[in-house]
C-alpha cells in the first residue's frame, strides 16, 4: 500500500471543504489582505483586479502556503502575507495568458479581457504582478525574495515555451512535461517551500515541501488537460476544446495522434497546426479509444504519488494530512 493511500485510511479529511476548515482563520486573514492591498485609486484597476481575484478560484496555491507553515508549527504572521502574494502571482498570469490565448470565459463566466478588453487586461496583470513584489519587500527576507523572483521569471519561460510549442505537432511529451513544471507547478512549488523557509526548516525539509509542491503542480495540470476532452464547459468552467481551438499539444492530444489510426492522426496533426474546433467530436472520439485519457490520468496519478512520497519524513500533524489530502484531490477531479 502506498503512503498516500494508507494516509487516505487514517485521516477524517476527505475533499477540500474538510482542508479549508482547518485554515478558515487564515485564509479570511488571507482574503482580507487581498482586498485591501488590491485598492488602487485608478477605478479600472479597482474594478478589474475584484473581478477575477473573485471570480470563484480555489486559491490552491494559497492553502499550500497555510497549510506548508502549519505543519511546522508556525505561529507567526507572514504566511498570511506570501498567501497573498502567491495569489497575485497567480492572477497576473491568468489576466496575461487568458490575453495571449483570446480566452472568452473562465471559472464559468467572462474573462478580463473579454470585458474590459486586452490592454486593460495586460495593465492590470502588471499592476498585480507589481503589487506583489512591493509585498515581497515588506517581509525583508532575500530567501523569500529570491524564491518568488526565481518562481516568476520560471513561470515566463514556461509561458513562452507553451507559445514556441503552439501550432507544433513534433512537440515531445518531455517538452509538454518541461512546460508545465515551469508554467504551472512552479508557482506551487514555490508555494509549498515558503512554508518551510519561513519556519526555520532545514534545507532537506525545504526541498521536501518544494517537491511536494512541484509534483502537485504537475498533476493538478495533467488532470486540467484531460479534462478539457471530458468535462462540459460547465463542469470545467472555460469552453471544452478550447486547447485545441489554440493548437496548444497537450498530452491526450499527442497520444492519440501517437497512438490512432493514419486518418484520425492526420486530423489531429492538422489541428494542432492550424487550431480550430471544427473536428473536435472525431478528435474526442480518437482521445478516447486509443487511451489518452487513462494515458494521461496515469501519470497524473503517479504525480500525485511523488507529491506525497515527498512528505514521508515530516512530524505528522493534522496539517500534514491535509496536504496529503490535497494530493488525493488533484487526482480525484472528475474525468
Amino acid at each position: 500500500m502506498s503512503r498516500i493511500d494508507a494516509t487516505a485510511e487514517k485521516t477524517d479529511i476527505i475533499d477540500l471543504e474538510q482542508v479549508r476548515g482547518l485554515i478558515a482563520d487564515d485564509m479570511s486573514l488571507v482574503n482580507s489582505l487581498i482586498e485591501t492591498s488590491l485598492h488602487s485609486e485608478v477605478g479600472l484597476i479597482d474594478k478589474l483586479g475584484h473581478y477575477i481575484i473573485n471570480s470563484g478560484g480555489k486559491r490552491l496555491r494559497p492553502v499550500v502556503v497555510l497549510l506548508s507553515a502549519r505543519a511546522f508549527n508556525y505561529s507567526g504572521e507572514q504566511h498570511i502575507n506570501l498567501a497573498a502574494i502567491i495569489e497575485f502571482i497567480h492572477t497576473a498570469t491568468l489576466l496575461h495568458d487568458d490575453v495571449v490565448d483570446a480566452s472568452l470565459l473562465r471559472r464559468g463566466q467572462k474573462t478580463a479581457n473579454q470585458r474590459w478588453g486586452n490592454e486593460a487586461s495586460v495593465l492590470v496583470g502588471d499592476f498585480v504582478y507589481s503589487r506583489a513584489f512591493q509585498m515581497m519587500v515588506e517581509i525583508n527576507s532575500m530567501r523569500v525574495m529570491e524564491i518568488l523572483s526565481e518562481a516568476t521569471n520560471t513561470i515566463a519561460e514556461g509561458e513562452v515555451q507553451q507559445l514556441i510549442n503552439r501550432h507544433d505537432p513534433e512537440t515531445s511529451q518531455a517538452s509538454y512535461l518541461e512546460v508545465i513544471r515551469n508554467k504551472t507547478a512552479k508557482l506551487f512549488e514555490a508555494a509549498a517551500q515558503l512554508g518551510a523557509v519561513i519556519s526555520d526548516r532545514t534545507e532537506q525539509e525545504e526541498q521536501s515541501l518544494a517537491a511536494y509542491g512541484r509534483h502537485l503542480g504537475t498533476a493538478f495540470q495533467l488532470v486540467d488537460d484531460v479534462l478539457d476532452y471530458s468535462s462540459s464547459s460547465d463542469e470545467l468552467g472555460k469552453n471544452v476544446g478550447d486547447d485545441l481551438a489554440e493548437g496548444k499539444p497537450t498530452l491526450p492530444l499527442l497520444y492519440a495522434m501517437w497512438n490512432g489510426s493514419e486518418k484520425d492522426s492526420a486530423i489531429i496533426r492538422d489541428a494542432i497546426e492550424n487550431g480550430g474546433k471544427e473536428h473536435i467530436e472525431s478528435i474526442t472520439s480518437s482521445i478516447h479509444s486509443t487511451g489518452a485519457i487513462s494515458y494521461t490520468a496515469e501519470l497524473a496519478r503517479k504525480e500525485s504519488q511523488l507529491a506525497a512520497h515527498a512528505l514521508d519524513k515530516l512530524p505528522p500533524s493534522e496539517y500534514l494530512d491535509a496536504l496529503y489530502a490535497l494530493a488525493r484531490f488533484s487526482i480525484e477531479r472528475q474525468f
